[in-house]
């Protein structure tokens, strides 16, 4: 998620952690329905365990981000799946409680303040009031919030999570879907995106699939990084209802390029120019990540009262060819 500048991206995931955090105070093209009641969780003193499973988050705080109003969707695939491609991983979120371990880890371990992206957030690690499947869904949810006695913490007033299949699942080629609904308030910079699992950045490249900030509330960024490309070669497309609503990130991944869409449509494609490894590294497998940024260079402010609100995930699915 580095659609402007680049932090370091760190591949070890910090053990889960115990104490408490102290607080601070119609997509699809169909226009899916959504209803305006509260669904994050924010108390005086939120607890973390790493074994937690009980969904927490029935809290009657409120919050900017609508919850969902209708059931999770089927597995049945969309129609925008390629012809010849099979589902090979997916999940459904149709549990409770913390994300699925066997697919899921959290990446705690880079939360020291970085100048390059200058993001505001802390990522914590099993910490249900951050990261919780509810009713078919999955919750990436950003607080207002100190982590004082965390791992790695420096000084951040906000809490958030971020998601990886890192040694859980990567991918070489593939048709990547998210359905997703986007966050409102100001500052928020939720991402869905891949990066190689054995070589580092630049050189094993980036696919941004989604990037979403409140400042341009009806544009989605799809962008590529890498050696040739460092600050991102990308695009953009006018999403008029992006905040509030359901809408399918798409990325197609094959030898000669990588096209990335939203409900059905690519708008930008990056093409294979068969001159060597800096400008496509993508010969190699990339895992995949969902979180929620606050602030940043690219964010800007974070505005306190739209807080607490969500990055709402309906399901993850990957195809590839049989």
């Amino acid at each position: 998620m580095r659609a402007k500048l680049k932090k370091v991206l760190v591949a070890s995931v910090v053990a889960a952690v115990t104490p408490a955090l102290v607080a601070c105070g119609g997509g699809d093209g169909t226009g899916s329905s959504i209803s305006p009641n509260a669904h994050a969780t924010q108390t005086a003193s939120v607890a973390v365990s790493s074994s937690s499973s009980s969904s927490s988050s029935s809290s009657s705080a409120s919050s900017s981000n609508a919850s969902v109003s209708s059931s999770s969707s089927t597995e049945a695939p969309s129609a925008d799946v390629p012809a010849g491609y099979n589902l090979a991983w997916s999940d459904e979120f149709n549990g409770t409680g913390l994300p699925d371990e066997t697919k899921w880890v959290d990446d705690s371990a880079s939360n020291t303040y970085d100048p390059a992206n200058g993001e505001l957030e802390y990522y914590t690690s099993r910490n249900i009031a951050n990261e919780h499947m509810e009713g078919g869904y999955l919750y990436l949810t950003a607080i207002q919030q100190q982590a004082t006695g965390q791992p790695n913490y420096d000084g951040q007033q906000y809490t958030s999570a971020r998601i990886t299949t890192l040694g859980k699942a990567s991918w070489l080629y593939g048709y990547f879907e998210v359905r997703a609904m986007l966050p409102c308030g100001a500052g928020s910079w939720p991402a869905i995106w891949m990066v190689s699992k054995s070589v580092a950045w630049p050189a094993g490249g980036e696919i941004d699939i989604m990037e979403h900030v409140e400042g341009t509330p009806n544009t989605i960024f799809g962008t590529i990084h890498d050696t040739a490309y460092v600050s991102g070669d990308g695009g953009t497309t006018t999403v008029p209802t992006a905040c509030g609503a359901f809408h399918r990130y798409e990325m197609l991944w094959t030898e000669d390029s990588i096209k990335i869409g939203v409900d059905g449509v690519y708008y930008f494609t990056y093409a294979n120019e068969n001159t060597g490894s800096n400008q496509w590294p993508y010969t190699a497998p990339q895992y995949l990540l969902l979180n929620l940024a606050l602030g940043g260079h690219w964010a800007g402010a974070v505005d306190d009262k739209t807080l607490p609100e969500s990055l709402v995930i309906d399901y993850v699915r990957v195809y590839q060819k049989s």
